[in-house]
């Protein structure tokens, strides 16, 4: 796979040797245990599978390559090019500056920019007709477009399956960036539809057995559907795409439910299936798959707690947060300044949508065992600081540094 150059800052030696020694004796990735670090009176568990993924190193190798050799030009973001902040704040504190917010409202008109500027797209991707605004305004997005391969993927497949007369189900956030950037893809090509959950998959269904009025589906999943969606006709043949940091299982799970559900209704057999139900397993993000299965072989691990560490509005890293909280306390921070002492954490409830202090949160037992991973947007700079802090409560710093070169042998 290849290599990025990466800002140095993001990365980080203990990390980086943990890697570099887990890869050479997985080559095949078939081992999906955590790694433990032991400092004696407390023990870390790191998830196998955590950080960085392709598409993120791409965005960010992009950016930086882009401001360092456009110096004095005006360089936007179109929006956050990923969901963590200290990115971000590093690339405004170089002169970038966000054409819109994180949900697409706009800071700075488009009206403002000139064909002599640099529009970056983010790793998310983005709509059909922002492109088209770009262009018309005569800025050449293609040299700084850093969508994700495998957003891009499913754009192909949303495509492909499109010319085959089949309706498009997303399982996204219908506000998050990528979400709209595939609905617009895929709505381009043929009638779509976003479902937020199984939840709402399980209502969609109602429309699709008849168990529902036709008319309620228009009300129902207002700003959810295509312009000119005909419920009765675009239902009869589907397949199922995903927002590629939904977790994997959901969205398998709404794509079984949903073929059974034709299945059903249409008396398919294996040899029919295809007449009315696309296979779309082939668009789930690698990274997505590799560090939630990672999450759930690390919680197999006996332990205290876990923390998540990322960017509060990142999709991917609230779902390892979810996977982690159905086993044991979860702290999700985006920094280890949140740690604020041997006593006081300040984490993010990303239900509630508040950050909570929580006291007390490292037991007085020993060892202390505690679970670690972090999200496809975070750098590994912030998880050896986080593994630093905990761990400077009950160790030295020579014994780090000796943790750094365990693993360089």
């Amino acid at each position: 796979m290849k290599q990025f150059e990466v800002p140095f800052f993001y990365r980080s030696p203990l990390i980086s040797n943990i890697k570099r020694k887990r890869r050479s004796t997985d080559k095949l990735k078939k081992d999906f245990s955590p790694t433990l670090l032991d400092f004696g009176a407390v023990q870390i568990y790191l998830a196998r599978h955590f950080g960085f993924c392709y598409g993120v190193e791409n965005a960010i190798e992009i950016a930086f390559k882009t401001v360092d050799e456009n110096p004095g030009k005006r360089i936007f973001l179109l929006s956050e090019m990923i969901h963590n902040p200290q990115v971000n704040e590093d690339l405004l504190s170089r002169g970038v500056r966000f054409l819109q917010d994180t949900h697409g409202k706009q800071i700075i008109p488009f009206e403002d920019l000139t064909r002599e500027d640099i529009v970056l797209i983010p790793a998310f991707g983005t709509t059909l007709e922002i492109e088209k605004k770009l262009k018309e305004i005569g800025i050449r997005t293609e040299q700084y477009n850093t969508t994700c391969p495998f957003v891009e993927k499913v754009w192909n497949r949303s495509e492909s399956i499109a010319k085959k007369a089949y309706a498009i189900i997303i399982h996204g956030k219908p506000s998050h960036e990528e979400t709209r950037a595939t609905f617009s893809h895929a709505a381009s090509n043929a009638p779509s539809v976003v479902v937020r959950d199984m939840q709402q998959t399980i209502e969609l269904a109602k429309y699709i057995t008849g168990e529902k009025p036709a008319a309620d589906f228009y009300t129902e999943f207002k700003g959810q559907f295509s312009e000119g969606f005909d419920l009765e006709k675009d239902l009869s043949r589907i397949g199922v795409v995903n927002q590629t940091t939904m977790l994997a299982s959901d969205t398998q799970a709404i794509a079984d439910y949903l073929k059974q559900v034709m299945i059903e209704k249409y008396s398919l057999t294996k040899e029919t299936l295809a007449e009315r139900f696309a296979d779309t397993r082939d668009t789930l993000c690698y990274a997505t798959n590799d560090n939630q299965t990672s999450v759930m072989e690390m919680l197999t691990t006996a332990a205290d707690f876990a923390i998540v560490v990322g960017g509060y509005n990142s999709s991917n890293t609230s779902h390892l947060v979810e996977l982690c909280e159905e086993k044991l306390p979860t702290y999700f921070i985006n920094n280890a300044g949140k740690i604020l002492n041997r006593n006081e954490i300040l984490h993010y409830d990303f239900h509630k949508k508040q950050e909570l202090l929580t006291n007390g949160f490292l037991p007085d037992h020993a060892p202390v065992k505690i679970l670690m991973t972090s999200g496809a947007s975070c750098p590994d700079a912030l998880v050896e600081k986080v593994i630093e802090k905990i761990a400077g409560f009950f160790t030295s710093e020579e014994q780090l540094s000796k943790m750094t070169a365990q693993f360089s042998a």
